[in-house]
């Protein structure tokens, strides 16, 4: 009931009546297909599987990513992608390598979800990083105020939540966990990896996305 009501202000305020319907439903859809998927996925613990559906969910990032821009270049695509390529690998490595230490760098049950929260945080630090950018770069014409706003806005999501856990909020993951039986401790600790990893991807992200554009403007 909620949802309908902010429909219903978006579609009276804003005067599209389609994105939140066809955003609901679409999430209904995916989510029902990709439990369907992950349970084959667990099942075939190839690597060259894993491959292909971390590059799918790469491209798909990419593109939403780039959707709302008033500027959809080829090099704006090319370092949007380089920028979740690059940070999602480093952030992907250390997890697995050093905090959870598997022996097989491809298990399914732990990289696919954790690649998941990596993507979808980039996806929103990094499009909000943008957005915020142009908007001020096309207003100024001042690259270094720009990119300094941009960066600072798209980071107070994630700084808030910092701030935020144990005091206001208690994270999914970590409720989860406790729900499912498992030491506070524990899970505390597992939530401090996550939120440290998803605050350092987005940054990281945004960083070499500015440093792609930088060399750009140089060049130009």
């Amino acid at each position: 009931m909620p949802l309908v009501i902010v429909w219903y202000f978006y579609k009276a305020w804003v005067g599209n009546q389609t994105e939140i319907l066809y955003a609901t439903i679409r999430m209904v859809i995916q989510l029902l297909a990709i439990g369907y998927l992950l349970l084959i996925l667990f099942e075939n613990k190839h690597i060259y599987m894993g491959i292909i559906v971390l590059s799918f969910m790469l491209i798909v990032s990419t593109w939403i990513c780039i959707r709302n821009l008033r500027t959809k270049t080829k090099n704006e695509y090319l370092y949007i992608f380089i920028a979740f390529t690059i940070s999602s690998i480093i952030h992907l490595i250390l997890i697995l390598y050093f905090v959870l230490q598997l022996e097989n760098i491809y298990e399914p049950q732990y990289v696919i979800p954790l690649a998941g929260m990596i993507f979808a945080n980039i996806m929103n630090g990094l499009s909000l990083a943008i957005e915020r950018y142009e908007s001020d770069f096309e207003r100024t014409k001042d690259f270094i105020s720009s990119r300094r706003d941009a960066f600072k806005a798209s980071m107070i999501p994630q700084i808030n939540s910092l701030l935020a856990v144990g005091l206001v909020s208690l994270p999914g993951m970590m409720t989860g966990q406790i729900l499912s039986g498992v030491d506070p401790l524990i899970a505390v600790r597992y939530q401090i990896m996550i939120m440290s990893m998803l605050l350092s991807g987005t940054g990281l992200s945004i960083v070499i996305y500015f440093l792609l554009k930088q060399r750009d403007l140089i060049k130009s």
